[in-house]
């Protein structure tokens, strides 16, 4: 995609708790503050949309310009508020009209079927975390992704959080890790890859082993890594949103809490926007793999009596 075509990004939500068409919408768009903030029934996103100077709110060079949602008035409101032109009453009616499209909903078992229109038609799409929850889900990505050569990204925005990016650069000064925790609220199904994801960077490949040994409003996630690194993660369900990372090495230790929600989202979605026009991955799908195999290993552990889940 050359750098001076404007690309046209069609948007598909929402889910149960899930805001993103009217943020993600509006990093692109602009918005209608006054409508927005009035009337957008997650608190947080005119909060921090708020705070952004017009002229550093936007991602140059697209727009979203068509939105389907599966409750037509979910997607008529999110327009009004992220001034989206056009309101579909079916996925497909996209086709044609867009250039990308973004898949704004996160549960993972409904991924494959949400993309599966947009993928036969060659488009590339940007999917929320999770990308799946279950196996064979994963194993058709990997067919796409590797074998077809599709098209396809997906990540936590929490991959990009400014606050963690110099220990993904190098945890040198705590010596050698052997201790990381995160705490996360809502669900492991879809909020147990927002501490994945900001873990992983850090760590890097290498999980060996994954037990679950909560339940589903408590989990509590215990990890092995090759490089003899202890990973906990609580995903309780009533916490408050987030609560950073704690790293504890042999020289030394940091907690680093991530605050900048817009950041991290807009750097999630320029990485999409680079990636339409240079055609190249900003990580490898490898990592994606891993990580949803984690998000898996979790709840197998969980269903099957808080075994241990070895990761080969």
């Amino acid at each position: 995609m050359k750098h001076s075509e404007k690309i046209r990004l069609g948007i598909i939500g929402m889910t149960e708790g899930n805001g993103h068409p009217y943020s993600w919408s509006a990093i692109f768009n602009g918005y209608d503050q006054d409508k927005m903030t009035a009337e957008c029934p997650f608190a947080g996103i005119p909060e921090y949309l708020n705070k952004e100077p017009a002229e550093t709110l936007q991602i140059a060079g697209a727009n979203v310009t068509h939105i389907f949602c599966d409750d037509r008035h979910d997607a008529e409101h999110v327009a009004a508020c992220s001034l989206i032109p056009n309101v579909v009453d079916a996925p497909e009616k996209m086709l044609g009209q867009v250039d990308a499209v973004i898949i704004a909903t996160d549960i993972g078992s409904e991924h494959v079927a949400r993309v599966k229109p947009f993928v036969e038609a060659g488009l590339p799409v940007f999917i929320d975390k999770p990308l799946c929850d279950n196996s064979s889900d994963l194993t058709t990505f990997r067919k796409w992704i590797v074998d077809e050569k599709r098209p396809i990204m997906s990540s936590s925005a929490m991959r990009y959080a400014k606050e963690y990016m110099p220990y993904q650069k190098s945890t040198n000064d705590l010596g050698e890790l052997r201790f990381v925790s995160a705490t996360m609220c809502k669900k492991w199904e879809t909020y147990g890859i927002h501490a994945l994801e900001a873990i992983y960077p850090i760590v890097g490949p290498g999980f060996r082993t994954i037990q679950n040994l909560g339940t589903p409003e408590r989990n509590i996630i215990h990890m092995t890594h090759k490089r003899g690194i202890d990973i906990i993660i609580a995903l309780i369900k009533d916490v408050q949103y987030g609560g950073g990372i704690r790293l504890a090495g042999t020289k030394g230790n940091a907690y680093v809490c991530s605050n900048d929600t817009f950041y991290a989202f807009k750097a999630q979605l320029q990485a999409f926007v680079d990636f339409l026009r240079s055609g190249e991955y900003p990580f490898p799908f490898s990592e994606t793999e891993e990580l949803m195999k984690l998000v898996i290993g979790g709840l197998k552990s969980r269903e099957n009596h808080n075994c241990i889940i070895n990761l080969d």
